[in-house]
């Protein structure tokens, strides 16, 4: 028979995860890993009554046994999770007949905006609003957790073994991803115990100022060649159509054509300014069909011809 138990592969170094110096910054949120470690309780094994300062995760990929929270007992069967908060007094023990897996992350939670509000060190810089307020939830709610173990529907599980890969494997990137494993650890336990799921809030976009930038960054990084409204339409996944009317919206009442000798002529200006090349070699490169165009449109749009506008900015 063969034995498709995952996380077998975690029995030869159970305590790797513990044996690294894991800070997590999420939000204003320190999380120091205290204990990050896969363990067998032999059946018939007891873990007499005590309590913690700090938070634990308890995690049952396999067998069966009991908890008691405070002074109710559970049982505790494969699939199951429960969280010991600050102070929470617990027992545990495996069933008799069979041994039971524990996955354990062992937390202790500071809010550094709460503990330095006082004399006004704390600061983040450029931190996400949207990151902040998320790991803000995620905190209260864990104060609010019923004693009580409930199935990991939202499969937390698996990150103790991602993490566990990641510290075996070494591969690019792998502090980073255990410190990720620890917060979707804290986010799906929590998700857990929440009876209904939650309509999901998060940052949108105003479509149609989000659909002209990427219309300008285009235009601008293709103006010296040809450019188009279909390709730009194209490149956004709108109709032309659609384009115009964002174009015309977003860009002062200006149409594509306009706004896209705009940004060539800005791209001569600078030319002007910070070469010597002649009028051709200019209007090639920067998407003018000649010198003599460039000179028309030049002198029309700006109010002086190009040798005009190269003295004029180049003079000391």
């Amino acid at each position: 028979m063969i034995n498709n138990f995952p996380y077998d592969i975690m029995v030869e170094r159970q305590d790797a995860l513990e044996r690294l110096d894991l800070k997590v910054y999420w939000g204003t949120y320190e999380i120091r890993v205290l204990r990050f470690h896969f363990v067998t309780f032999p059946s018939g094994k007891m873990v007499t009554f005590h309590k913690h300062a700090e938070y634990e995760f308890h995690f049952i990929p396999r067998g069966k046994g009991k908890v008691i929270l405070e002074d109710e007992p559970f049982a505790l069967r494969e699939g199951m999770l429960y969280l010991t908060g600050p102070g929470v007094m617990h027992y545990q023990e495996a069933d008799a007949a069979e041994a039971m897996d524990e996955l354990c992350l062992h937390v202790d939670i500071v809010n550094l905006a709460d503990k330095e509000k006082n004399n006004g060190k704390y600061a983040r810089h450029g931190a996400d609003p949207w990151e902040m307020a998320e790991a803000h939830d995620c905190m209260e709610k864990l104060t609010r957790l019923p004693l009580r173990p409930v199935m990991d529907t939202h499969r937390a599980m698996p990150f103790f073994l991602e993490a566990y890969q990641a510290s075996q494997m070494k591969y690019a990137g792998l502090y980073t991803t255990i410190k990720h494993c620890v917060i979707q650890i804290l986010l799906r336990a929590v998700r857990a115990y929440e009876s209904e799921p939650m309509e999901a809030m998060l940052p949108a976009r105003d479509m149609k100022a989000y659909r002209y930038q990427l219309a300008l960054e285009y235009m601008q990084a293709n103006s010296s060649g040809e450019v188009i409204l279909d390709d730009v339409a194209d490149k956004l996944h709108i109709s032309t159509r659609q384009l115009q009317r964002i174009i015309k919206e977003m860009g002062g009442g200006h149409s594509f054509s306009a706004i896209l000798e705009d940004i060539r002529l800005q791209a001569v200006c600078r030319r002007l300014v910070e070469t010597k090349e002649p009028m051709d070699t200019i209007a090639r490169l920067e998407g003018f069909s000649s010198g003599s165009y460039l000179h028309t449109v030049f002198r029309k749009r700006i109010g002086m011809t190009p040798t005009e506008y190269r003295n004029l900015n180049t003079s000391i």
